[in-house]
């Protein structure tokens, strides 16, 4: 009936208390559980452990000296199973490694990230801004933000936002060279564009229904984002850009969004880590910190 450690955790609380109501009571559980686990016990020791009457139970010669031996064994346990404050104060402390886009990073997790240093003084947050897909386990990173899918059931992982992109100009480019309003006529306008690292060819601007659009003849061309995006507010071109870099800049008037009739599929954000085994401490205080954070990002 009994898992033989929680059988005698039973018996210990049993051998301090007045009866079994009361040993039951302070283990949350029924007294009838309390009677059954002290039965089937006095049953595989072939002894009597308690004698009972209808208010109180005593313990017997026999049920004190396994009492003794019963508690030393539960509380080795215990503290095999339960990591004592030292140990997790020494969890508290060492690096965790973060990888995540350049621009982003900049933007939004850098910040946030150096609040949590100062939260956690003795954690050194070792912060790897790269805009190629890192490999956390190749590359022994703790912590990974990404956009878009995750390859495979490695990880643990938690979405932290839907990110939509706008087609965005300036009003003085606009001004200049009119505002596009088919995607087909984006060519016939100044663009930016940005190059892929994997492919060496230029991103696409995506839009609903899989249709997509990349510059044949760009005027401005970066392997960063950020780089693109300062081109885009300095007038040079048209760009597609993600909400977390426009939207303030679409509300100030200094961007206008054009192709409003057009819409791009968001984009998943995800924090992960992966799964290899016992997490340390300051790993998940920190991947919960950022879920917490950056779950509010605008996007």
């Amino acid at each position: 009936m009994q898992n033989k450690l929680e059988m005698m955790r039973i018996f210990c609380v049993a051998a301090e208390s007045r009866n079994f109501k009361e040993a039951a009571t302070q283990l949350g559980i029924s007294p009838q559980v309390v009677t059954r686990a002290i039965k089937e016990l006095e049953e595989q020791r072939g002894e009597i452990l308690f004698y009972r009457s209808t208010r109180q139970i005593k313990i017997t010669a026999d049920g004190e000296r396994l009492a003794k031996q019963a508690r030393l064994a539960v509380e080795s346990i215990d503290a095999l199973l339960v990591k004592d404050t030292k140990e997790k104060r020494d969890e508290m402390r060492g690096t965790v490694r973060i990888t995540v886009s350049s621009v982003l990073g900049r933007k939004v997790v850098v910040p946030a990230l150096a609040e949590f240093a100062t939260r956690y003084p003795d954690i050194v947050v070792d912060c790897v801004l790269t805009d190629s897909h890192s490999d956390v386990i190749d590359e022994r990173i703790d912590i990974g933000i990404r956009f878009g899918f995750l390859p495979d059931n490695r990880y643990v992982a938690r979405e932290l936002a839907k990110v939509k992109f706008y087609s965005v100009g300036t009003p003085e480019l606009i001004d200049k060279v009119g505002m596009p309003k088919k995607i087909i006529d984006l060519d016939k306008y100044p663009l930016t564009a940005l190059v892929d690292h994997k492919t060496g060819r230029y991103w696409p601007w995506t839009f609903t229904e899989s249709r997509s659009f990349t510059p044949s003849k760009p005027r401005f061309i970066t392997d960063d984002l950020e780089a693109e995006f300062q081109a885009i507010l300095a007038g040079v071109g048209f760009g597609h850009m993600p909400g977390f870099l426009v939207l303030p800049w679409l509300r100030s008037g200094k961007l206008i969004q054009i192709l409003h009739e057009e819409t791009s599929p968001v984009w998943r954000l995800y924090l992960y880590r992966p799964q290899r085994g016992p997490t340390p401490l300051r790993i998940r205080a920190l991947f919960d910190y950022l879920v917490e954070v950056l779950g509010h990002i605008e996007t």
